[in-house]
């Protein structure tokens, strides 16, 4: 089943987003990317799980979502597109102190064996009210995610810096779709 769960992960503002609303538009099943999703939520509500606020508390939600999000995806048809999940939680728990990324993720890897990495892109890369950290630190971040997908033994395609349509071709290329 895992197999059909293909990840897109890698640097924050690195496109990822548009990148699955370009697959969505091919008839593509997507999932949106948990953190967006949790801080609506959180800032809506009043909650403190937001990264700037109390990350710990963001990515033990940012876990919780995405294991929703694995589940409720199977009993999508075909393959399913996730922007970040199961990992990019884990990578953000472990970093703030609370746990490994293996004990986090279980045995069982979440997602088909070959990932697709969204580089570190400078030129995409803009800060918003949900995104608040530097570039550097998002590259930070990246080089963390790369290492747990290296440990995790994932086969990391990292995408092309070139437009939303290339990138996207590519996928579904690599994909055989």
């Amino acid at each position: 089943m895992a197999e059909r769960f293909i990840l897109l992960t890698g640097c924050s503002g690195g496109g990822k987003s548009t990148l699955l609303s370009a697959l969505a538009a091919r008839g593509c099943a997507t999932v949106p990317e948990p953190g967006r999703r949790i801080i609506a939520e959180q800032v809506a509500g009043g909650g403190k799980a937001l990264p700037w606020v109390d990350m710990e508390a963001f990515a033990r939600r940012a876990i919780e979502v995405a294991r929703s999000d694995l589940a409720a995806a199977q009993v999508l048809e075909g393959p399913v597109f996730f922007d970040r999940g199961l990992i990019d939680a884990a990578v953000a728990l472990e970093h703030c102190g609370g746990g490994k990324v293996r004990d986090t993720i279980g045995e069982l890897l979440p997602y088909a064996k070959r990932v697709f990495v969204a580089p570190p892109w400078r030129t995409l890369f803009v800060n918003d009210a949900e995104r608040q950290h530097s570039f550097e630190a998002a590259v930070q971040e990246h080089m963390r995610i790369e290492g747990a997908l290296d440990q995790l033994g994932y086969e990391q395609y990292v995408l092309p810096k070139m437009s939303v349509t290339a990138r996207a071709d590519i996928i579904l290329e690599q994909c055989g779709l």
